[in-house]
């Protein structure tokens, strides 16, 4: 493994227990607002969707290093496990609590630990014996709440159920259908499959950009309004990453992949001439995105490995996109990242190393 990969998963170990925490000050102002104002206050979300991303990258890592005998990757491997380990158990200590749909992201890791266990009876630095009941009371915990999560009437989530607006995000497909599909799988039970299915399948009918053929952030089924922008480029790797994530048997495959490589084919026409992606697909001129680039990526190289896609001309996208990413590589960080979301229409032009493209990443074949 050389020594760019060896660092992204150094700055990822690091930042899987750190990310989004509240120091001393963040505290005391929850406490005021919520005891003294009595306001609602976000909760402390300890497996929020920017460290899920952390988990899911590191887990790749983890797969593809296990398999050496490479000391200095095994020395990794260790990192790893011991990284995924304490990340769950702060986790469990708090017993488990799911506040939304975006932790399902991190339990796709969790059920994909206790999957390998449940196969291989084999412990490692995450899961024993001792500890395997923890696991799949998480990962029960988990599929409870999305499976008693209220949706409209075509079965979709909306992003914030509480807000009581309706408003289906497509950030939930690349969320929490990939945890579900898993689910379904690994444990027999298609609705879960079904679910995972359905919410993409709803996107594509009720989402997209009938001119582009690109999808907007979201809409709301009721008035038949579509939201946020076209093509933002996030969108775009959330819904790509839902897809590819629930093409994994026959169940999804046979369903998604028409309009996987019909998206593929119209999203990577919006590639730039530097090889990376645009936050806004088609702000061809404006600030690259790393986060939109490597989802996209992550997908593109999915489906070549899965020959979904086959001709050359995706393996060049593919590797003119890797090279850009490679560039915004440094001391352990990947740079050049939109900053966080804040909803519809509210995309700061903030750019810097965030979670959410170090974790995409490190599933990739840089």
């Amino acid at each position: 493994m050389d020594t760019m990969k060896m660092e992204l998963i150094g700055t990822a170990c690091e930042e899987l227990l750190s990310y989004g925490l509240w120091g001393f000050k963040t505290k005391v102002k929850m406490f005021i607002k919520k005891h003294i104002l009595r306001r609602q206050v976000a909760a402390d979300d300890l497996i929020f969707w920017p460290t899920g991303l952390l988990a899911s990258g590191l887990w790749h890592c983890r797969k593809k290093l296990i398999r050496s005998g490479n000391e200095e990757e095994k020395q990794l491997v260790d990192r790893i496990e011991t990284a995924l380990s304490a990340y769950f158990t702060r986790w469990e200590k708090r017993n488990c609590p799911v506040f939304y749909l975006d932790d399902l992201l991190a339990g796709e890791v969790f059920l994909a630990i206790l999957e390998e266990y449940q196969s291989s009876c084999q412990e490692n630095g995450m899961i024993s014996e001792k500890n395997v009941g923890k696991y799949r009371k998480a990962v029960d915990k988990l599929a409870e709440f999305a499976f008693s999560y209220p949706a409209d009437a075509t079965g979709s989530f909306p992003y914030r159920a509480a807000q009581k607006n309706g408003h289906v995000y497509v950030d939930t497909v690349g969320l929490s259908c990939p945890f579900l599909y898993e689910y379904g799988r690994v444990y027999g039970k298609d609705e879960g499959m079904e679910l995972a299915v359905s919410q993409i399948a709803n996107f594509l009918a009720y989402g997209i950009d009938t001119t582009t053929e690109l999808p907007y952030h979201g809409y709301e089924l009721e008035s038949g309004m579509k939201y946020g922008i076209i093509g933002w480029g996030r969108a775009v790797g959330w819904l790509l990453r839902g897809m590819t994530r629930c093409m994994t048997a026959v169940y999804g495959l046979d369903r998604l992949q028409e309009s996987y490589c019909r998206l593929m084919d119209v999203v990577i026409a919006w590639q730039r001439k530097d090889g990376y992606f645009s936050w806004q697909l088609q702000a061809m001129e404006g600030p690259a995105d790393t986060s939109a680039t490597a989802m996209i990526c992550l997908a593109l190289q999915e489906g070549i490995r899965t020959r979904m896609l086959q001709g050359e001309a995706y393996q060049i996208v593919l590797d003119k996109g890797l090279h850009a990413l490679r560039k915004s590589v440094k001391n352990g960080r990947v740079y050049d990242c939109l900053g966080e979301c804040e909803g519809f229409s509210q995309y700061p032009q903030n750019y810097g190393a965030y979670p959410w493209a170090l974790g995409v990443m490190l599933m990739l074949e840089i």
